[in-house]
Protein backbone atom coordinates (compact mmCIF):
# COMPACT_ATOMS: atom_id res chain seq x y z
CA UNK A 1 0.00 0.00 0.00
CA UNK A 2 1.32 3.74 -0.75
CA UNK A 3 0.05 7.50 -0.13
CA UNK A 4 1.21 10.41 -1.66
CA UNK A 5 2.10 13.71 -0.03
CA UNK A 6 1.77 17.11 -1.19
CA UNK A 7 4.09 19.89 0.37
CA UNK A 8 3.75 23.65 -1.30
CA UNK A 9 4.86 26.48 0.84
CA UNK A 10 7.21 29.82 1.39
CA UNK A 11 10.73 28.13 1.28
CA UNK A 12 12.49 27.10 4.09
CA UNK A 13 15.81 25.22 5.20
CA UNK A 14 15.18 21.41 6.29
CA UNK A 15 11.24 20.84 4.75
CA UNK A 16 12.21 17.58 3.35
CA UNK A 17 14.09 16.49 6.42
CA UNK A 18 11.42 17.46 8.21
CA UNK A 19 8.89 15.95 6.15
CA UNK A 20 11.16 12.57 6.01
CA UNK A 21 12.08 12.41 9.86
CA UNK A 22 7.76 12.65 10.44
CA UNK A 23 7.37 9.58 7.64
CA UNK A 24 10.26 7.66 9.62
CA UNK A 25 8.61 8.48 13.11
CA UNK A 26 5.38 6.31 11.78
CA UNK A 27 7.34 3.92 10.11
CA UNK A 28 6.57 4.97 6.67
CA UNK A 29 9.08 4.53 3.91
CA UNK A 30 9.50 7.37 1.16
CA UNK A 31 9.84 5.20 -1.51
CA UNK A 32 9.63 8.22 -4.67
CA UNK A 33 10.52 12.10 -3.99
CA UNK A 34 10.71 15.05 -6.40
CA UNK A 35 10.89 18.90 -5.34
CA UNK A 36 11.23 21.88 -6.73
CA UNK A 37 11.48 25.34 -6.11
CA UNK A 38 9.69 28.14 -7.95
CA UNK A 39 10.09 31.49 -7.12
CA UNK A 40 10.58 31.07 -3.59
CA UNK A 41 7.84 28.54 -3.56
CA UNK A 42 8.57 24.92 -2.24
CA UNK A 43 6.82 22.16 -3.69
CA UNK A 44 7.24 18.78 -3.01
CA UNK A 45 5.50 15.41 -4.13
CA UNK A 46 6.78 12.11 -2.03
CA UNK A 47 5.02 9.03 -2.35
CA UNK A 48 5.32 6.33 0.87
CA UNK A 49 4.86 2.49 1.22
CA UNK A 50 2.37 2.62 4.34
CA UNK A 51 2.28 -0.93 5.10
CA UNK A 52 3.33 -1.49 7.66
CA UNK A 53 2.90 2.22 8.99
CA UNK A 54 2.41 2.43 12.85
CA UNK A 55 -0.49 5.25 12.55
CA UNK A 56 -3.32 6.36 10.33
CA UNK A 57 -3.26 8.69 7.31
CA UNK A 58 -4.73 11.27 9.12
CA UNK A 59 -2.06 10.93 12.30
CA UNK A 60 0.42 11.10 9.65
CA UNK A 61 -0.86 14.18 8.23
CA UNK A 62 -1.19 15.76 11.79
CA UNK A 63 2.09 15.05 12.70
CA UNK A 64 3.68 16.64 9.31
CA UNK A 65 1.57 19.86 9.62
CA UNK A 66 2.83 19.96 13.17
CA UNK A 67 6.46 19.23 11.70
CA UNK A 68 6.32 22.06 8.74
CA UNK A 69 2.90 24.19 10.23
CA UNK A 70 3.25 27.17 7.30
CA UNK A 71 3.08 24.36 4.34
CA UNK A 72 -0.20 23.05 3.02
CA UNK A 73 -0.01 19.61 3.63
CA UNK A 74 -2.08 16.86 1.45
CA UNK A 75 -1.91 13.06 2.26
CA UNK A 76 -4.09 10.69 -0.05
CA UNK A 77 -4.26 6.73 -0.23
CA UNK A 78 -3.23 5.92 -3.33
CA UNK A 79 -6.45 4.29 -4.39
CA UNK A 80 -8.07 7.66 -3.92
CA UNK A 81 -5.33 9.14 -5.87
CA UNK A 82 -5.71 7.10 -8.75
CA UNK A 83 -8.98 7.62 -8.84
CA UNK A 84 -9.15 10.61 -9.16
CA UNK A 85 -6.86 11.11 -11.57
CA UNK A 86 -8.00 8.12 -13.73
CA UNK A 87 -9.30 9.67 -17.38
Amino acid sequence: MKAVITVIGKDMVGILAKVSTACADSNANVLEVTQSIMEGYFCMVMVIDISVMSCSLDELESALKKSVPDMVIHVMHEDIFNSMHRI
